[in-house]
């Protein structure tokens, strides 16, 4: 069973990103404050929820949520910066934009760097052990496929819709067949090849 949050009785946020693994499109964070005693069943890291089930708890950690964010970093700043870098500086955005400032920050994975002098643990799969992260995981992932549905109506080809960006051997085959769109983050290895592919 997922606890509510790491710290009793403080404004914590748990925070995540969803995208960071893509070969298109941005990386996509989400923070978010949970009231207390915030319990629900199928709350999840968000890849062990069914999409119809994200779309039910989006809804509902929007409307229950103490408050949240969620931002984008583009693929040319991912491309400048690093996806690591990237995804660090969305978290930092979400948080910077909450309404509410959090006592401490919750966050997924074991990289992070301090923001402002709030106080933040890093925990490994914390989408899986604290709800507030899990809710931002949930808020990151159906933002994020929300996103990369719209501009695949640009990019139909790379089928965006289905594969949001990530590396399967369609995504590829595509952009080896038409290209490397503006939406690509040129810094991955597209390809298998991608030394001898012409940019």
């Amino acid at each position: 069973m997922l606890l509510n949050c790491y710290l009793k009785n403080k404004n914590e946020c748990g925070t995540d990103e969803a995208g960071r693994g893509c070969l298109a499109g941005p990386v996509t964070a989400a923070a978010v404050i949970l009231p207390p005693g915030f319990r629900n069943k199928l709350l999840n890291d968000s890849k062990m929820v069914n999409k119809k089930n994200r779309i039910i708890l989006k809804n509902l950690i929007e409307k229950k949520a103490v408050v949240f964010s969620v931002r984008n970093i583009d693929n040319k700043t991912i491309d400048q910066i690093n996806i690591l870098n990237a995804s660090i500086l969305a978290m930092h955005h979400c948080i910077e934009q909450l309404e509410l400032a959090p006592d401490h920050i919750l966050v997924d994975g074991s990289r992070f760097k301090p923001y402002k002098n709030v106080p933040h643990l890093c925990v490994i799969k914390g989408d899986g052990k604290y709800l507030n992260i899990a809710a931002a995981s949930i808020l990151a992932k159906t933002y994020r496929d929300a996103y990369m549905e719209k501009i695949h109506e640009e990019y139909p080809m790379y089928n965006w819709k289905q594969n949001k960006g990530y590396p399967t051997l369609e995504h590829r085959k595509a952009i080896e067949t038409y290209g490397i769109p503006n939406s690509d983050r040129k810094s991955f290895k597209l390809m298998p090849e991608q030394l001898t592919l012409a940019l």
